[in-house]
């Protein structure tokens, strides 16, 4: 068990010493999760120490605790200024605040001190180094001292939408495109605290906190800044901040947007200091201070080792000594820790030696630290702040929701990819599968890939089953599986670099190498199970294919055959919508079958299903809020706009006019009826989509569940060029049955009666329900508008309505 020791002083006296929230060190993952209790007390305490380097210090065997240490210094002379490096030493708090750099002098006297930051300034400013020389090519030019000829205006572009903003602050003033929220977010605008506290959301809703940047002016050099920011990872081997994958220009004009934006008392922009010449006896006194003040317990500098060491964990005691945990102690070094953070660290040393962390916890504990977690969710923990989403854009603004232009989730990441793969993305060697999205995948170094992708893998329990033991025999199927492809991949996805032109997807080559055969199956059985609110509809409701006419149905031959397919598209040729549908006449025109077109339109939004009938009568589905959104008759759509250009603007049914009903949610619970009616933003979040299953002559079921029930809600047309909806319902055991359920059946500034039964709106758009439910149906006026409202009888487990106009 691990025992108090020499770092700490007894624990009341530890905590009233504490420093205020605005001095501690900033550790992201703590400011994020720790103070807020997101994460365990003790998880939080051993990142602390981690990212503190305690062990750089105080020995111990938990590979857990390795130390984050601090920058390489090995030709810090020319990267960073001197008169920073001297006001650094004398108060590294007070010059940047959050700084995990302990004040290691503060306990000399004053004159001693003075004369030892001398020394060590010295010291520091003879290891200089030249610049790399960086050879240019054709993709990526090299101009002539091209650190001075950066564009402030791009590199603050640069800065708002390549991801600095996923950890650092950004400008208020600074433009972004407005898209839809998100139905989370949407809730989160209507709750107060404590409802947020209540329903698990208060990380969600709050801002997420920035990382300091400090005085960049006063520190960096033109030239030093755009050097650091294309290899960060040399000067700061941990990897917290990562290669952002910049080409020379690019972080000449990023480092001249940064040195304009840092505060500085002199306002010069990246000054060049002249030398100063300092005595050989200064520099060696300055060396000699450097390793005996425990500077090279923590910073690499060539020729230096460290040697001095404190008690090792492992004998830790229970004395009440002093230590780096008590910010009055004038023997220890200061690192101004606050209130929380002392609590944390003497939490996880009270789990001691007992503690060992299963392979989830390891996960967790490697992502707070290399903080992953400012852009990936995983398990419901992190993700891109609520108010920074905004920066997060797509290539020419093309609004996919957040799925389409936020980084991916890493929820089950160690089963989907395979451990080369994930090895490869994490160390900038793996193709960029995104390139509709602004923001980059950085890389880090391969000691993060080394030790965060095998316990991925365990923690996820990734199959190892090969596509042989998965799939089975796929001789011969092959050209089912690019058959399969025209169903509905080609609407969303790439080939090989090829696409119809409209598509923004994922490329859906070397599927094999990156994606592991099991989770290939279930994702594709059931996508929803595996990526929680995936735009990915399921072909396979229920586990049976929505396809009946390809290997007769079986699901599990055409998820092989579809594998197959993918593993190599050069051979098998393209999906025949892409070799064909340049020479169509891109008008779609329902003759035997409904079409079903994936696309975007307005109303309906970027999630809709356009679905057209022979009858010459169709309609939009809007799959977030899983409702009928627009009708319209005759002419279907255009489908070039969708095939054929990239980032393409939302379809425009071909007829007018176009009927557009409630955007309100079909369903929802009203206690009586002085109840309003829930906004979408309250209760979208409930939904969840579940694709949809053709019959025999092709009509559509949409699939969705809310509130416990599971929806089955087809839209048929008729001869009268009028549709049929009958919406059937199921659920398990009594959960439903004690709701106050109504069925929203028609909404409009007015709603009058017809002789026939029905209820017209002012767009002459009729609805009727069925004889048997217009007795208890009510019409209510509200807010202006009128509301036709059927209560629905679980019991029956079905209602039917009609559309006429």
């Amino acid at each position: 068990m691990f025992r108090l020791s020499c770092l700490l002083l007894v624990f009341p006296a530890s905590i009233c010493c504490a420093v205020d929230t605005e001095t501690r060190p900033f550790v992201p993952g703590f400011e994020r999760f720790g103070i807020h209790e997101d994460i365990d007390e003790s998880a939080a305490g051993r990142l602390l120490m981690t990212e503190l380097s305690c062990v750089a210090c105080h020995p111990a065997d938990a590979s857990e605790l390795s130390p984050k240490r601090g920058p390489s210094l090995d030709g810090v002379g020319s990267r960073v200024q001197r008169a920073y490096l001297h006001r650094f030493l004398s108060d590294p708090h007070a010059v940047k605040p959050g700084t995990t750099m302990p004040n290691v002098l503060a306990s000399l006297p004053q004159e001693q001190r003075q004369s030892a930051i001398e020394s060590l300034v010295a010291y520091l400013a003879s290891l200089t180094a030249n610049f790399p020389n960086i050879k240019g090519s054709g993709a990526n030019p090299v101009p002539y001292q091209f650190w001075l000829h950066g564009d402030e205006e791009s590199g603050r572009h640069l800065y708002h939408k390549i991801g600095c903003v996923a950890c650092h602050a950004a400008e208020d003033a600074y433009p972004t495109i407005e898209t839809q929220a998100s139905p989370l977010d949407a809730i989160l605008e209507q709750l107060d605290p404590e409802q947020l506290e209540e329903l698990g959301l208060s990380s969600a809703a709050r801002r997420v906190p920035s990382v300091p940047l400090g005085d960049l002016r006063e520190k960096y050099t033109k030239e030093s800044l755009t050097h650091f920011l294309l290899a960060p990872e040399k000067v700061r081997p941990a990897g917290r901040m990562p290669n952002l994958k910049l080409l020379v220009v690019e972080a000449a004009d990023l480092a001249a947007y940064l040195l304009s934006e840092s505060e500085t008392k002199n306002g010069d922009r990246g000054r060049e200091e002249s030398p100063v010449a300092s005595s050989k006896d200064l520099i060696t006194q300055g060396r000699e201070h450097f390793v005996a003040f425990g500077c090279a317990n923590c910073h690499d500098v060539q020729g230096t080792t460290a040697t001095k060491h404190s008690v090792p964990i492992s004998q830790w005691s229970t004395e009440p000594l002093k230590g780096c945990l008590d910010a009055d102690d004038r023997d220890s070094p200061r690192f101004k820790l606050s209130q929380p953070q002392v609590q944390a660290i003497l939490a996880a040393i009270a789990d001691g030696d007992d503690h060992s962390p299963n392979h989830a916890e390891s996960v967790e504990a490697i992502l707070l630290r290399m903080n992953c977690y400012a852009c990936h969710q995983r398990d419901e923990i992190g993700g891109v702040g609520r108010y920074r989403k905004a920066y997060f854009e797509t290539v020419n603004h093309v609004d996919l929701g957040d799925e389409g232009r936020l980084p991916p989730p890493l929820t089950h990441i160690g089963a989907k990819l395979h451990s080369t793969w994930l090895s490869q993305v994490l160390q900038g060697k793996a193709t960029d599968l995104r390139p509709h999205m602004h923001i980059r995948m950085p890389i880090f170094p391969g000691s993060v890939a080394k030790s965060l992708v095998p316990t991925l893998t365990k923690a996820d329990e990734a199959s190892t089953l090969s596509a042989e033991q998965v799939f089975g025999d796929t001789k011969g199927l092959a050209d089912d599986g690019r058959d399969l492809m025209d169903i509905g991949c080609v609407q969303c996805h790439q080939f090989n670099g090829n696409t119809l032109p409209g598509i923004v997807g994922i490329d859906l080559n070397n599927v094999s190498k990156r994606i592991r055969p099991q989770w290939f199956h279930d994702f594709l059985l059931n996508p929803v199970s595996l990526k929680a609110r995936t735009r990915m509809p399921t072909f396979f409701p229920k586990g049976k294919s929505s396809n009946t006419e390809i290997l007769h149905g079986d699901a599990d031959r055409q998820i092989a055959a579809m594998w197959v397919y993918l593993t190599n598209i050069q051979k098998h040729g393209l999906p025949t919508k892409i070799d064909e549908a340049r020479s169509q006449d891109f008008e779609l025109v329902p003759k035997d079958r409904p079409i079903v077109l994936r696309t975007f339109m307005p109303f309906a939004g970027e999630h809709a299903i356009a679905v057209g009938f022979p009858q010459k009568v169709h309609f939009a589905f809007d799959a977030l809020h899983c409702r009928p959104a627009i009708f319209w008759r005759d002419r279907f759509l255009d489908a070039q706009g969708t095939w054929f250009i990239r980032f393409a603007p939302p379809a425009e049914p071909l007829s007018k006019p176009v009927i557009e009903l409630p955007r309100s949610q079909a369903f929802a619970e009203l206690k009586d009826l002085d109840e309003p009616w829930p906004e979408d933003s309250q209760i979208e979040h409930a939904y969840t989509f579940g694709g949809y299953r053709l019959d025999v002559d092709g009509v559509p079921t949409m699939l969705y569940r809310w509130n416990g029930m599971s929806f089955e809600d087809k839209l048929e047309a008729t001869d009268d060029k009028t549709f049929r909806r009958t919406i059937t319902w199921a659920f398990k055991g009594d959960h439903a049955k004690t709701s106050n359920i109504w069925l929203l059946a028609a909404s409009g500034k007015t709603l009058t009666p017809t002789d026939d039964g029905g209820y017209l709106d002012p767009q002459a758009f009729k609805v009727y329900v069925s004889p048997e439910l217009r007795t208890s149906a009510k019409l209510r006026t509200w807010s202006g508008h009128q509301e036709y409202l059927i209560p629905v009888d679980l019991s029956r487990k079905e209602v039917e309505l009609e559309y006429r106009w």
